[in-house]
């Protein structure tokens, strides 16, 4: 059985007796020092162990998420009606998308962007809109001019009101005009205003009525917009709810959408209008009319990556473990004002790079951290012990020298 003082034989730190050991002033200089530095270094080194550091570099990207980049946005127009707004994509290759709304909504807004209703839905236009061939063609005026103080007198005494808004400089009212004053010439025939007194169309120059167009935020020309008697014009802080015409152009077709807003209406009695409302005439060409001037588009699209230069960069962050943290595409942004005479269109032109930015984290290990600590007590122990038997055995010197011994 081995002893114990066997065991003791291989003790590498072997203690010195205290009464063997003297203690000095400077020796507890240095300790105190030593301390102090072995503590600032432990937490210098306990700070870069947890703290995160990365390295980037730039490869090919060959991620795999798919043939299709799904890009998100949320865009708000302040002075622009949902009425016109809309979302087109398009390609270098020549692929075009319109007026996509399966994932995207539109909400009316205010000047301080804030929402003033719920989701403004334009519905679907299930053709192109026909137009009458009288173009140019002169024709009696069949409509009634109106101004601010007869739109507002019209709207209270008949109970439908459909008001064309139009420029005289826009092709497209200049397009409407025949047969608009055709339909509005047939409709007084048919419903004569001082007899039946069931329906009136109208028309305003907005060049000359801005500010009665301004209020029914106008934006585009021509609009068609149809007014009911009571409920469908109020005063709510500028607001307005009526009906906008979205059908075909053309003579007949207007007079067919006239008709079909009067049949609802009794000629005896015109009070039953606004509670006879039938949702199943013209519903295809008439959708209430956005409340405010502004418009916030959100949702998101899809495009193809192969059918797009490529120069955004895309950028991922890895963590421990090959673990993904962040995703994301990164980009530079320019905007300039551009005055065109043409449709006002937002464009965003996204070029996607064949590089990619991949951000790896590095992480380290707990053993690298002990052995550091380690080596910093070991160290500063050990510089402090040789400073320490350096300055005693100078004191000691000195010492000597002072009183004349030779050494």
């Amino acid at each position: 059985m081995v002893s114990t003082s066997k065991i003791k034989s291989v003790d590498f730190y072997r203690k010195i007796p205290r009464d063997l050991t003297e203690a000095s002033l400077s020796g507890a200089g240095l300790s105190i020092i030593a301390a102090l530095s072995m503590i600032f270094l432990f937490g210098m080194e306990l700070h870069s162990y947890l703290s995160l550091s990365t390295s980037t570099s730039v490869i090919v990207d060959r991620s795999t998420d798919g043939d299709f980049l799904r890009f998100d946005f949320n865009i708000s127009f302040p002075a622009l009606s949902c009425e016109f707004a809309t979302v087109d994509v398009s390609d270098v290759l020549g692929t075009n998308r319109l007026n996509i709304t399966k994932t995207v909504r539109k909400f009316s807004i205010d000047s301080n962007l804030m929402p003033t209703g719920a989701e403004f839905h334009s519905g679907p236009v299930s053709h192109a809109i026909k137009h009458g061939d009288e173009v140019g063609e002169e024709s009696d005026e069949g409509s009634v001019k109106l101004n601010a103080h007869s739109f507002d007198k019209l709207t209270h005494q008949y109970p439908i009101l459909v008001v064309n808004f139009y420029a005289p400089w826009c092709y497209w009212s200049n397009r409407l005009k025949p047969s608009w004053e055709k339909a509005a010439k047939i409709v007084r025939e048919r419903y004569d205003p001082e007899i039946d007194g069931r329906i009136i169309m109208g028309k305003v120059d907005c060049t000359q009525e801005a500010d009665l167009c301004k209020s029914n935020h106008i934006q585009g020309y021509p609009s068609i917009r149809i007014f009911r008697k009571g409920s469908d014009v109020r005063n709510d802080h500028g607001h307005h709810d009526h009906e906008s015409y979205y059908g075909d152009r053309d003579t007949d077709s207007l007079v067919k959408a006239m008709e079909s807003l009067v049949s609802p209406i009794q000629m005896e009695s015109q009070k039953l209008a606004l509670e006879d409302k039938s949702e199943k005439t013209a519903e295809k060409v008439k959708r209430p009319a956005p409340r405010t001037g502004g418009c916030r588009i959100e949702g998101y699209v899809r495009v193809k990556k192969i059918d797009h230069y490529l120069q955004i960069v895309k950028t991922e962050v890895f963590g421990k473990g090959d673990h993904k943290l962040i995703e994301e595409y990164e980009y530079t942004a320019h905007s300039s004002l551009v005055e065109s005479v043409y449709v006002p269109v937002v464009k965003f032109h996204y070029e996607l790079s064949p590089m990619q930015v991949l951000i790896t984290e590095n992480p380290k290990s707990f053993s690298h951290f002990l052995t550091n600590v380690c080596a910093i007590i070991g160290g500063v122990f050990t510089v402090a012990g040789i400073a320490d038997s350096i300055l005693h055995n100078t004191i000691r010197l000195m010492r000597k020298i002072e009183l004349g011994k030779n050494f």
